[in-house]
């Protein structure tokens, strides 16, 4: 019934990329298949039942070593920012005079915590690279410094659940379109430190609020589609930590408490 049950909802998607996306969630959840409201079968998504994959990232080539028993040490500090608040022109989006303030706010408190950044990653989006160059200001770090990354863009990553008021036509298409994309940000950006590396590292991702939500719940192995639960104010900051053993913990998530009340924002502006 399991298998039968997946391989039904893959052909009714008829997606290559997403048929790909649907089996390894079959491989790395080994749970059984879950139902969702209506009756309507759901792919197949990890449970959070406390039991954790400690393999999950060990395919990729610069961690055969570790996967081969060879120990590593450093940590890797991914910290995920969601950029400022924004409005829709005919130019794109762009940063409001308030998302520029929230923008210099979290340069100052990145600034604060006196972190040496390895890489900077920013989504392609206008409001995603004009956010990352104000924070690159505060930190007195070269621009150039700075990777736009297209796996990064805004979209619509998993079926959430509860879903969105969109139509359920325009999610799928939605998710047909961005969830492969989104996932393999995931899989770029999140893996333990190889043997090789020798110091802790600090990953800087200057992204979407969409996206960083799907990214720290794939990150914790809990359910994706719980994406839509969580809340993201603009500007805000989210800590995640990849130990050695391959343990993935949460510092801090969505943190904007070094912001004034009064410039807290976590929509567009109507």
């Amino acid at each position: 019934m399991r298998y039968s049950a997946l391989w039904r909802s893959v052909g009714a998607m008829s997606c290559g990329s997403l048929v790909t996306y649907l089996a390894i969630r079959l491989f790395d959840s080994l749970e059984p298949s879950m139902l969702s409201g209506g009756g309507k079968k759901r792919a197949l998504e990890p449970l959070a039942s406390g039991a954790w994959l400690h393999h999950w990232d060990l395919d990729k080539p610069q961690l055969q070593k570790v996967a081969h028993g060879e120990e590593a040490s450093a940590l890797r500090h991914i910290i995920l920012v969601r950029h400022g608040e924004y409005s829709r022109t005919t130019n794109g989006s762009h940063l409001t005079e308030l998302g520029r303030r929230q923008a210099e706010r979290t340069g100052q408190r990145l600034r604060e915590m006196d972190l040496t950044w390895d890489h900077v990653v920013a989504s392609t989006m206008p409001r995603a690279e004009e956010t990352a160059m104000i924070i690159l200001k505060q930190l007195n770090l070269d621009p150039l410094k700075m990777k736009r990354c297209t796996l990064l863009p805004e979209g619509t990553p998993y079926p959430g659940d509860p879903p969105s008021k969109r139509s359920a036509r325009s999610l799928e298409l939605a998710y047909k379109r961005d969830g492969p994309r989104i996932e393999a940000a995931f899989r770029r950006y999140f893996f333990r430190a190889s043997a090789e590396q020798e110091h802790d590292s600090y990953l800087l991702i200057v992204g979407h609020s969409n996206v960083i939500r799907y990214l720290i719940l794939r990150a914790l192995q809990l359910p994706p589609a719980a994406w839509t639960r969580l809340n993201l104010n603009h500007g805000s900051i989210t800590w995640l930590t990849v130990w050695p053993s391959g343990y993935v913990t949460l510092r801090c998530l969505g943190d904007s408490g070094f912001m004034p009340v009064t410039e807290i924002t976590h929509r567009r502006p109507k």
